[in-house]
């Protein structure tokens, strides 16, 4: 996990798994004064009588994406864990640190580059290269938010808690993408402690796909989580979370109305897809993700619907 800094006066920051921190610390960008805390969080996963599951945020995301019982009561999760990065990242980057890491920007990883998130006054990427920047336009930082999990977990209603505060949506940990200058709105030396999901509904069924640039180890383009729970042929709970395309997490909700109640068919499918884009406002290289979010969506509820 991390908390954000400045090149004129660095902040103390946190160290779980590494995986962001260490990047950063090469490329100069962060230099505040590591605080190791990889031997002292939460790594378990507990279990209420209701089924509903609390995840520690130093928790693996190799330990979720194999977790026999998280696959079955959350599907979307493991599956969004499982193909996220490579098996080598997944030992050691942990679920707390996925949700709060920097912006994966190349003009923000750059330390001699100035932009909002480093006190800058402008974005760099929205008059250069944004080729991978967002199509749902929100603010003026157009670097799309890097947190697979969160895509997943905003499926899932799920619920933060730190050292300082409980109950936190994944809204309220990581804003509306309307501010430009920071990633998550956990304040400098707070820490995410734990994760919890609701109960399982039953009979849900789940799945996650992202399209990526090359076969591994690669940021998603584009990436999405679904949850529908189907019956008497028709939709009856819908959840659709998109990664990849706004500067946070976007829950579709136009497309889940669309397909609420509906028959399951290609029709009803091929109408919520187009949905999925509505109120999107790409930039001049990014409508090419539009089409990507309607192709996966098409895809996962296929799959689902099968």
């Amino acid at each position: 996990m991390s908390v954000a800094v400045t090149t004129a006066n660095p902040t103390p920051e946190f160290r779980a798994g590494g995986t962001d921190f260490s990047e950063r610390r090469r490329s100069g960008v962060s230099q505040g004064t590591p605080i190791d805390i990889s031997a002292t969080g939460d790594k378990t996963i507990t279990w209420d009588a209701d089924g509903a599951a609390q995840i520690g945020a130093l928790t693996t995301i190799a330990t979720i994406a194999t977790d026999a019982r998280i696959a079955a009561a959350y599907p979307g999760i493991a599956a969004s864990a499982h193909g996220l990065a490579t098996p080598q990242v997944r030992q050691v980057a942990t679920l707390g640190g996925n949700l709060a890491q920097r912006s994966r920007c190349w003009y923000f990883r750059r330390a001699d580059i100035d932009c909002l998130k480093k006190s800058g006054s402008t974005c760099p990427a929205r008059s250069g290269n944004h080729l991978y920047g967002v199509a749902f336009d929100l603010g003026d930082c157009v670097a799309p938010h890097p947190s697979t999990m969160a895509a997943a977990l905003l499926a899932y209603d799920a619920t933060i808690t730190t050292d300082r505060r409980s109950g936190l949506t994944i809204a309220g940990l990581l804003g509306d993408g309307s501010v430009a200058h920071a990633d998550h709105t956990l304040a400098a030396g707070e820490m995410i402690k734990s994760i919890a999901l609701p109960a399982p509904i039953e009979g849900e069924r789940a799945s996650y796909k992202r399209a990526i640039s090359r076969t591994y180890a690669e940021w998603p383009l584009v990436e999405l989580c679904a949850r529908v729970v189907i019956a008497g042929g028709k939709f009856q709970l819908v959840r659709l979370a998109a990664g990849g395309v706004a500067p946070v997490p976007l829950r579709l909700t136009a497309a889940e109305v669309a397909l609420g109640g509906k028959i399951v068919n290609a029709a009803s499918i091929a109408e919520a897809a187009k949905a999925a884009t509505l109120g999107a406002q790409p930039l001049p290289m990014t409508a090419y993700k539009l089409d990507l979010l309607q192709g996966l969506m098409r895809d996962v509820l296929e799959r689902l619907s099968g």
